[in-house]
């Protein structure tokens, strides 16, 4: 599920969790986000009552160069 939801986010600019749930329960797909939140590849901006993710891609490759491509070749 995780995988699937960086892959998504690589593609998209921001992406809400109702966007990638594909029918599973709120609080597992926010379970999802938070272990990603605090594995420092997600981050959650709060408008409102909605909460959009992005993938912090350019972060993430200018302090591991090839890991995100490396996660991202993982397509199931």
């Amino acid at each position: 599920m995780r995988l699937d939801i960086v892959l998504h986010l690589s593609h998209v600019t921001e992406a809400t969790c109702g966007e990638l749930d594909g029918g599973r329960p709120k609080s597992s797909m926010s379970h999802h986000f938070r272990i990603l939140r605090e594995a420092g590849l997600v981050q959650t901006r709060v408008a409102g009552t909605v909460h959009q993710n992005t993938l912090r891609r350019a972060e993430l490759d200018s302090r591991f160069p090839g890991l995100m491509d490396a996660i991202l070749s993982q397509t199931p």
